[in-house]
């Protein structure tokens, strides 16, 4: 990837296109999925859609129970017990699905957390880096052995428009000199995109091409960290909760891009690009405002990204991939 090549094709689709425009007349029968998150928001809109078309879906899920209740009348659909913020929780739910596969043509990272409050998990990390991207990081080379033998998978990892907010803070990834919710959910975000760059780098020649997103601004349950004056105050919604600001996409429009990368044939022999609105986003400029869309440089830097790689692969003790 180059950023010659991180540039819009002129898709068919756009910003308001669904998950329902995305996979009518398409036929997955036959294709396997991992959807991370895929009980709620984003996750169970992508769950929903896949699985009409035919696709085998399987969700982690850290609440089970609900996840099941969620997913009650989704054909085709099985739920795995799993918590991103917990490697060994991922690499428990990894063998067993690898017990139940014998390929895996798509991965979907749409879990995730925003702005939370500090919190440390494992050995101390930050705790949404670690949920957002030292989860999937771990899933993903778990299960690359899946992701090879369907010749022709594709990994899809949800970032967002808040990768804008910073870069990784190398000299300090897991805030030890003092918390900000924001800076640490861009960070995540920025090593969400990275992380597609750098795996799309060493899965290519096995057929496994990745690709990162901004699905757009969307209400569901990833704000539930938030106050309600919290979101007023940024003008998202009214008093009563209900939406006003008309940048905001419907979650069945907010899922439309992370289907459109699984299935395109438009990305065929594409990968580490960062997407948004059915489309490759194109290289913004530094002082680009959040909700003027684009990409930051520093998040598709393929230096950026193997140095990310290395640290996520010390520290998770994921199994490599040797590409």
């Amino acid at each position: 990837m180059t950023i010659f090549d991180q540039q819009p094709l002129g898709s068919p689709f756009s910003a308001s296109t669904t998950t329902e425009d995305i996979v009518a007349g398409l036929d997955l029968s036959g294709k396997t999925a991992v959807v991370t998150g895929g009980y709620s928001g984003l996750g169970l809109e992508t769950t929903w859609a896949l699985a009409a078309a035919g696709t085998r879906v399987i969700v982690p899920a850290r609440r089970p129970d609900v996840a099941r209740a969620a997913l009650k009348e989704v054909k085709n659909c099985e739920v795995v017990c799993m918590d991103l913020a917990d490697i060994d929780s991922v690499r428990s739910a990894s063998a067993h699905i690898g017990d139940r596969l014998d390929r895996l043509d798509l991965l979907m990272a749409v879990g995730g957390v925003m702005a939370t409050p500090e919190r440390r998990v494992g050995p101390g990390w930050e705790g949404q880096l670690t949920a957002n991207h030292f989860g999937h990081f771990t899933l993903a080379s778990e299960l690359y052995p899946l992701l090879a033998a369907a010749d022709g998978a594709r990994v899809v990892i949800n970032s967002s428009a808040g990768h804008t907010l910073t870069g990784i803070r190398w000299h300090d990834p897991h805030f030890r000199t003092g918390y900000d919710k924001w800076l640490a959910y861009g960070q995540a975000k920025t090593a969400n995109a990275l992380f597609a760059v750098h795996l799309d780098e060493l899965g290519q020649g096995d057929g496994v091409r990745a690709f990162a997103l901004h699905p757009g601004k969307i209400i569901t349950g990833l704000q539930r960290e938030m106050t309600l004056r919290e979101q007023i105050d940024r003008g998202w919604v009214d008093e009563h909760g209900n939406v006003i600001d008309t940048d905001f996409k419907t979650p069945a429009q907010g899922a439309a891009t992370g289907l459109w990368a699984a299935t395109s044939p438009l990305l065929d022999g594409r990968g580490g690009l960062y997407l948004e609105d059915c489309d490759i986003a194109r290289v913004c400029a530094p002082d680009t405002p959040m909700d003027d869309g684009g990409v930051r440089a520093y998040a598709i830097d393929p230096d950026e990204a193997a140095r990310l790689w290395d640290l996520s692969l010390a520290v998770t003790g994921a199994t490599p991939i040797t590409g």
